[in-house]
């Protein structure tokens, strides 16, 4: 409702304010607009960076953490403190807001709108992203059903199909049934678009020429001999590009109090690298003073590949990292049933808090960032629990900062920006978890042992083959993506707080070469999620007017 019934500026008054010509303003009706990335090369290029703020959390809970809403929240605050600032934000996938979400624009009063676009089609990046994924599905079994020239071995395709929702049904299927003239029967599958290869190269392309190199180095399939079949082999990258030409250009959104708004890209931070498009966050950096931006869960997925993966591609540095907890969530680390959360509980508080600890020492010693714990608030909390939290915090040297964005917007959160002001003074001194040329194995160890604490890690046999086979063909130095759990520190999902004596499954080895990572798969991790028992989409409806309810 509160996103309903707000007054938005026109979205060119938003860009105006950021000084952006009009022949790069692209509108999608009067609330949203794409920036032409050509802007960043033309004008912006060799203006100086702005202090980068990067917004994680803790692993998260049903009780919610409000990371989003705090990002949101944070930018609004800094402009109310007369710093200009803007947003950098992922769009939400189909997938989440028809499952569990129900949507991923904020909340209460620290939201980016139109809330319901935003949620759904927006400007239609995602199909675009889908699009391209399956033109190249398309293309590599057409060469097989055309005489197979590049002698693909049909039993190795590691490509997969993609689409926007979540439909365990499309895991694992056979297709080509039928006769000749319907290709060639194979085993097959669908994976979610958020967690494909295309979404990782398009958030993390410099440039519509940087995305169609990478595009032409997606690995689609092995030949009879054993070596990597790309999309550049299939001829496929310049119409996969011409696909995405216009979605690569950042959408320009705004909050409830008219903070400008990048919300580009959106890859999953537990099976993909869980950040917003780099050319939205790079010409974030330059049209303002503050860029918040947000990685996806908690600071061991969204952060550490913040830190290894985009940072390391791009050449950002985060000058302050906020942490997202509330009282809620790490009681619930410290194993209170969820219709309990509201009741004091200290000894269950002092459990959960050091998964919150964890997170504070990964950020400060294992990534070398400044760090503040931004406690989201809840009528709930008592001064005794948030005084638990405070101390704890403040025993590893970071400050906590009580928020209420989402009851009061930016001036709940001025606090929080107070202290990341503070901390962005101090140039970055952010180091990688791991080098890129240690062996594959010994990359997924260091993130296993240093990040989430592990005693070791386990690998199967699959994984060790494709380990050796990726090693062999040139791929050992690339970065390390891990799919792993978002809900617990291991690949056990049900392993709450600050687990020890775990080793982490690493089960199979997958290469992102267009990306330029390598994915690890931990535990039981999958890359086509289901619904859930009652799914978010039962309680979405639209009204006579149009008007959309059930998102949040």
């Amino acid at each position: 409702m509160i996103a309903q019934e707000a007054k938005a500026r026109p979205i060119n008054e938003i860009a105006g304010a950021l000084g952006i010509p009009e022949k790069y303003i692209e509108n999608y009706g009067p609330y949203k607009a794409k920036i032409d990335y050509r802007y960043y090369n033309d004008a912006l290029k060799d203006r100086p960076d702005a202090k980068l703020v990067l917004v994680t959390a803790i692993n998260p809970t049903p009780a919610g953490e409000g990371k989003t809403t705090v990002t949101i929240g944070l930018a609004d605050a800094l402009n109310r403190l007369d710093k200009k600032a803007m947003i950098a934000m992922r769009e939400p996938s189909l997938g989440p807001v028809f499952g569990v979400k129900g949507g991923a624009a904020g909340g209460g009063y620290a939201q980016v709108v139109p809330m319901e676009d935003i949620n759904l089609h927006f400007t239609g990046d995602l199909h675009a992203i889908g699009a391209a994924n399956n033109l190249l599905a398309a293309m590599l079994d057409n060469h097989i059903h055309q005489g197979n020239a590049l002698r693909i071995d049909t039993k190795r395709i590691t490509f997969r199909r993609a689409v926007d929702m979540n439909d365990r049904q499309l895991r694992n299927i056979v297709d080509g049934l039928g006769g000749k003239p319907d290709g060639t029967i194979r085993q097959d599958g669908f994976d979610i678009t958020v967690a494909s290869e295309v979404m990782a190269v398009f958030c993390l392309a410099n440039d519509i020429m940087d995305l169609k190199e990478r595009l032409a180095r997606i690995i689609v399939a092995y030949d009879l001999d054993g070596q990597p079949v790309t999309a550049g082999q299939l001829k496929a990258q310049g119409a996969m590009a011409a696909l995405l030409k216009d979605a690569l250009k950042p959408n320009l959104v705004q909050s409830l109090e008219g903070t400008p708004a990048f919300v580009h890209g959106g890859p999953f931070a537990n099976i993909a690298h869980g950040c917003n498009s780099v050319i939205a966050t790079k010409m974030g950096c330059k049209l303002a003073d503050y860029m918040v931006t947000e990685a996806g869960f908690g600071a061991d997925l969204g952060a550490e590949k913040f830190v290894d993966i985009k940072c390391r591609m791009s050449g950002l540095r985060p000058n302050a990292v906020v942490l997202v907890a509330t009282i809620r969530a790490l009681k619930y680390n410290g194993g209170v049933p969820k219709a309990d959360l509201n009741n004091e509980n200290l000894e269950a508080l002092e459990k959960g808090i050091p998964n919150l600890l964890n997170h504070i020492e990964n950020i400060t010693t294992v990534y070398h960032l400044p760090a503040v714990v931004a406690i989201n608030k809840f009528p709930s909390d008592t001064a005794a629990e948030l005084e638990l939290v405070e101390n704890k915090c403040r025993e590893l040297g970071v400050n906590v900062a009580l928020t209420d964005v989402w009851g009061s917007g930016g001036a709940g959160g001025e606090a929080l920006a107070k202290e990341v002001i503070r901390l962005s003074e101090g140039r970055s001194t952010m180091e990688f978890v791991y080098d890129t040329n240690l062996p594959i194995k010994e990359k997924i160890e260091a993130i296993a042992a240093r990040v989430y604490g592990a005693d070791g890690v386990e690998f199967a046999p699959k994984a060790l083959k494709e380990m050796k086979n990726l090693e062999s063909l040139g791929y050992g130095n690339l970065p390390v993506c891990m799919a792993k759990t978002q809900y617990s520190l291991t690949d056990n999902a049900k392993l709450l707080g600050r687990p020890r004596g775990f080793k982490i499954s690493i089960r199979d080895i997958t290469a992102s070469v267009g990306a330029g990572f390598l994915v690890a798969l931990a535990g039981d991790i999958m890359k086509m999620p289901g619904l859930p028992k009652v799914p978010a989409a039962e309680k979405i409806d639209v009204d006579e007017n149009g008007s959309i309810s059930g998102l949040f």
